[in-house]
């Protein structure tokens, strides 16, 4: 028993340190987002209302049905429902019947609005997804952002790492004597700097990562980590396209668009809805009813008094009335009119904020070239930067180890190479997003190779 239960302790220790030790990579924490943002879950609400209008406007071409029933009592003088004859003894009665309504026509405001119902569903639709396009880009700059800190990181302790062995042979130096303290100081005071920056960026790690996490709605941010990778700028096929040829592909699926799209019809249909108040409407009815008294009655056959059954009554007593309204506007007090301008106003406001959203998407495209444009040749010139800041730390190198420069100038040196390394991630990390901007743009999905 002992046996089993520690074997069972450490199952789960094991499964808890795996669980502890998890990596998300970016497409489990799109999905992960997808599945537990809070405005995603509302828009999906919004949704499933959408789709209980477009019931509601297909019940609109059923006809209703209602039953009623009631019973009653009174004392003196009343009137018998089954014969219109006055009584004033105590009589209960008892009334039902079944009523029922159709509208044959109201203007086709009905297919109007099914119409409606139909294209808001879609609109809805349209209006999630565009949720979901903003989640991902939001989510990939975070968990860029983590991958950038994380490499800067390494390279400071990398750097740091050069100093400790540089700091080492210096204080043989000048324990040997070849060498003055003040050089040794310097050194000390570079590697101290270099300890800060690297508490600073282990800092900014873990915020990135605890931004990540509420991006995703996850509470555990000391667990919560991102699969360690080496990114590389990769090649894109995007940038053989104009800003034009990705405008107009952007055009043709961006979900933001499609929803103001969506929303021009809408106003198109309410526009139809109203002016639908200005033809007569027809309806159709049918009431069948039936009733009971308690009263007693002179059978003329017999020549005695009897009550017929409440089985009979029912029969004996029913009735079935139908027919047809027809209602014609004439005048409502300018109400109709109103209407019908508002609607006219709509679509053309609608009309207006597609306008606007297709200029706002064309300006993010070319924005979004131009970002990608500038990052490129700004990380190309940090590559070009660190390169000749590398050659001359190792210049400055092999003059500081034979005694013809300064531990200060040698320090300058190495902290300008320091200074290009960061600007080298920075540089990619920040192309590499503006790039994948451009790419979503242009329909291609948002990875990581």
């Amino acid at each position: 028993m002992k046996f089993r239960l520690t074997a069972l302790v450490l199952v789960f220790s094991i499964g808890m340190v795996f669980a502890q030790q998890k990596k998300w990579t970016l497409e489990e924490c799109v999905i992960y987002a997808e599945e537990n943002n809070i405005s995603i879950a509302q828009f999906e609400l919004d949704l499933e209302n959408a789709k209980i209008d477009h019931s509601d406007a297909v019940g609109n071409f059923l006809p209703n049905a209602n039953a009623q029933i009631s019973s009653s009592a009174n004392t003196g003088l009343s009137f018998d429902p089954t014969n219109n004859q006055p009584v004033t003894t105590t009589i209960l009665t008892a009334n039902g019947g079944i009523t029922s309504a159709v509208n044959l026509f109201d203007g086709l405001r009905n297919i109007n609005r099914l119409r409606r119902a139909k294209m808001n569903a879609l609109a809805n639709q349209y209006r999630l997804d565009d949720l979901k396009d903003d989640i991902r880009l939001n989510v990939a700059n975070s968990y860029l952002s983590i991958i950038s800190n994380k490499e800067t990181l390494v390279t400071q302790q990398a750097q740091y790492a050069v100093t400790e062995q540089d700091m080492k042979r210096t204080a043989e130096l000048v324990e040997a004597g070849v060498l003055p303290k003040g050089d040794l100081l310097e050194i000390e005071a570079t590697a101290a700097g270099q300890e800060q920056q690297i508490v600073n960026t282990e800092n900014l790690v873990l915020i990135s990562r605890i931004n990540l996490a509420q991006l995703l709605q996850i509470t555990d941010y000391e667990n919560f980590d991102v699969a360690d990778m080496d990114l590389e700028v990769p090649p894109s096929e995007v940038m053989d396209r104009t800003p034009k040829e990705i405008f107009a592909t952007a055009l043709t699926f961006r979900n933001d668009i499609k929803f103001s799209e969506s929303n021009v019809t809408l106003a198109e249909q309410d526009l139809k809805i109203s002016k639908g108040a200005l033809w007569p409407t027809l309806g159709a009815f049918f009431n069948y009813n039936t009733r009971y008294s308690d009263q007693e009655r002179f059978n003329n056959v017999t020549g005695m008094l009897e009550r017929e059954s409440f089985k009979e009554q029912l029969w004996l007593n029913d009735g079935i009335s139908y027919g047809v309204q027809l209602n014609v506007p004439i005048f409502n007090r300018f109400t109709n009119r109103n209407n019908i301008r508002r609607s006219e106003i709509n679509v053309q406001q609608a009309q207006l904020q597609l306008e606007q959203n297709k200029l706002a998407l064309e300006t993010n495209v070319n924005q979004a070239y131009v970002d990608v444009k500038s990052f490129a040749k700004a990380y190309q010139a940090a590559q070009k930067t660190l390169e000749a800041r590398r050659l001359a730390y190792d210049y400055s190198k092999e003059r500081y180890e034979v005694g013809l420069m300064n531990a200060f100038d040698f320090n300058q040196a190495q902290s300008r190479v320091d200074d290009a390394e960061a600007v080298v991630v920075r540089t990619k990390y920040d192309y590499i997003f503006r790039l994948k901007v451009l790419e979503f743009y242009f329909g291609l999905p948002i990875q990581l190779n």
